[in-house]
């Protein structure tokens, strides 16, 4: 009979648990994780994209929860040599031609997502576009992220073709909310 007690407190057990855990990360989601610094620059560096010297920037080490409407903020990035490091998923560069995006540091999820195709919509219209990189939310302000402070954790970094296929002007490109689903 005693066993029979436990089988039956296991489950209330497990969903006790689960909840639990589902509100930390949801939690997590909506509070920074941490915070950077930002630490002088080296000799030569001196652009307003980089962290000021002293300031604190909040990291993230989640992102919103993906649906087939995932409610995210579009930025610009230059993903061509001469812009932003490399890729991180296959270490080149692209023209800005192609729709590419970067992603958050949650959304990204350890790389799972590379190279893969995301749907983003704005304006009533919607492009395909490439995963090639993290727009990274639980670090930054040092030279593996070229001194850029971290993203927030609801972020999809995009190319020029993305915009352009979103039919958003070249003078409003300074963000836009979006949606993105996984294509």
């Amino acid at each position: 009979m005693k066993s029979g007690c436990l089988k039956s407190s296991i489950p209330l057990l497990v969903i006790l648990l689960l909840t639990h855990y589902c509100s930390h990360i949801e939690a997590e989601q909506r509070h920074p994780s941490g915070e950077v610094v930002g630490k002088k620059l080296p000799p030569g560096e001196n652009d307003s994209d980089f962290c000021v010297p002293g300031k604190a920037y909040s990291t993230y080490r989640c992102s919103p929860p993906v649906s087939s409407r995932t409610k995210a903020f579009l930025t610009f990035n230059v993903f061509e040599e001469g812009g932003d490091i490399p890729s991180f998923c296959d270490a080149k560069n692209y023209s800005n031609d192609k729709p590419i995006v970067a992603l958050s540091t949650g959304w990204f999820d350890n790389a799972s997502r590379c190279l893969k195709r995301i749907n983003v919509t704005a304006n009533g219209r919607s492009v395909l576009a490439l995963v090639v990189d993290e727009c990274a939310s639980a670090m930054g302000c040092d030279a593996d992220n070229d001194y850029q402070p971290p993203c927030a954790n609801n972020i999809v970094s995009a190319s020029s073709a993305v915009w352009k296929a979103l039919g958003v002007p070249h003078d409003k490109w300074d963000g836009l909310n979006i949606t993105w689903s996984d294509a």
